[in-house]
């Protein structure tokens, strides 16, 4: 009978500790300032598109600054978070921009900063040795690089498209019902 209360104790407190150590792993790609700073932004499309970038040019320097560093699981396992924030940021950048472009706001000046973003991005991420230790995430963030590149394209053709047809909506923050 002891033996069962020990297996049934022991057995709840791994199902206590699991999500435990799943909410310590939790990664947040951006600090506490630049948290404050994206909710300043408030719904304005255009100043919220340029924090991203900056962030992520931020993200991107730090990762070309690992680069020539001498290879050790330290410099490995600290590429591999960079650059899991960086594909995490890319990707929140990414649902964004689905958002704005939804509610047709005109993103189209923030857009051209985001492109020539990505190019100098993708150039960071490519450059970077294959090593076990972040392949994976190396590989996850050139794919969502691709995909904010496309995704940005896309938009910025949509919109083009669609601001040449409806002038008066020029600088828009949102379409507004007719």
């Amino acid at each position: 009978m002891n033996a069962m209360r020990i297996l049934a104790a022991t057995l709840l407190c791994f199902l206590v500790a699991a999500p435990l150590r799943a909410q310590k792993e939790k990664r947040e790609p951006l600090t506490e300032t630049q948290q404050d700073q994206i909710a300043e932004a408030g719904i304005d499309p255009a100043a919220r598109v340029s924090l991203y970038v900056k962030f992520l040019n931020e993200r991107a320097d730090t990762i070309h600054g690992l680069i020539p560093r001498v290879h050790s699981s330290a410099r490995s396992s600290r590429l591999d978070g960079e650059l899991q924030d960086f594909a995490a940021l890319m990707d929140e950048l990414g649902d964004n921009l689905d958002m704005y472009a939804d509610r047709k706001a005109d993103i189209r000046k923030s857009l051209k900063g985001l492109n020539e973003g990505v190019q100098h991005w993708q150039a960071i991420l490519n450059s970077l040795p294959t090593e076990p230790g972040f392949e994976l995430s190396r590989r996850d963030a050139i794919e969502s690089s691709n995909d904010l590149s496309a995704q940005a394209k896309q938009i910025t053709a949509d919109q083009t498209e669609y601001f040449k047809d409806h002038k008066d909506q020029k600088g828009q923050d949102r379409a507004e019902p007719n």
